[in-house]
């Protein structure tokens, strides 16, 4: 790696007013972990802290020259694929990053917002599952979005477990899957590292006690920096979990919906009280 080199990471994302989450979350989250961001805008959303109220996907065209401006021009590290919202936009996406096939791809599936407001089809999710899901190295889930992703309508009788979702993505091509609990019903929040061979790494972290409006995507984009930084798959998932867990612990609540994770707590004075 040259002198003075900043490990570049492309994030596919759509907008979020509050910087929450979304694209603006992802270009918070690399730069307080000391990578350079390149976004590209899937989608436009009309949200809160409180939710998510409408959205407008932009066309395949506009999100493929907007790709491929900047990767005609600057070298990337790591790709990381957050709320896509079309299967238009899934296909553009699936073309572009076929051509960068040594470069790792983490992809946070984002199917509903935090209140449950929907952002995914099932056709869109069939894409996915179709066209990004094997060229993924690492997809991030929650315990809702494994099952909604792994359950087949027409021969599952019963919702499968963890573990069972966790097969079945892997099935479908991607080299990684970690599942989160912080849906699950469990006094700790337990995340979950699948391989190829099973179950490969497994943390558990105490349950904070608000609900966070971009954990998912903090999550997936620092596993996608330290990435790019050269750690290995099982560094930088445990990393990205330390430093997601130290922005929900410092988390602040600037509307009338959820808290905010606080990507630069490393940067505040300790005496301030906000900090």
């Amino acid at each position: 790696m040259p002198p003075n080199h900043i490990a570049t990471v492309l994030s596919f994302a759509a907008t979020d007013p509050t910087c929450g989450a979304g694209l603006h979350a992802d270009v918070l989250t690399l730069a307080a972990l000391g990578c350079h961001p390149l976004a590209v805008v899937t989608a436009v959303t009309v949200q809160d802290s409180v939710g998510v109220e409408d959205f407008l996907t932009l066309e395949a065209e506009w999100i493929v020259d907007q790709a491929r401006s900047v990767l005609e021009d600057i070298p990337v590290a790591a790709f990381k694929v957050g709320m896509l919202g079309s299967v238009e936009a899934v296909m553009a996406v699936a073309e572009i990053v076929s051509d960068y096939p040594d470069v790792p791809l983490v992809l946070d599936p984002v199917l509903s917002s935090g209140r449950g407001d929907e952002l995914a089809s099932e056709n869109m999710i069939d894409a996915l599952k179709d066209m990004l899901l094997p060229q993924t190295t690492l997809i991030t889930p929650n315990t809702l979005e494994a099952q909604r992703l792994a359950i087949d309508e027409g021969l599952d009788n019963e919702v499968p477990d963890a573990e069972e979702c966790a097969e079945r993505l892997l099935d479908m091509g991607c080299e990684f899957v970690l599942i989160t609990g912080s849906h699950a019903q469990t006094p700790q929040v337990i995340n979950t590292l699948y391989g190829a061979e099973g179950a490969v790494q497994s943390l558990a972290w105490d349950r904070l006690p608000h609900s966070y409006h971009g954990s998912g995507c903090t999550l997936a984009t620092a596993i996608a920096g330290f990435l790019a930084q050269g750690g290995d798959l099982l560094d930088a998932v445990r990393q990205a979990q330390e430093f997601t867990y130290q922005t929900l612990q410092h988390a602040y609540r600037p509307g009338m919906g959820q808290h905010l994770p606080d990507r630069f707590f490393w940067a505040r004075d300790e005496g301030d009280d906000n900090a």
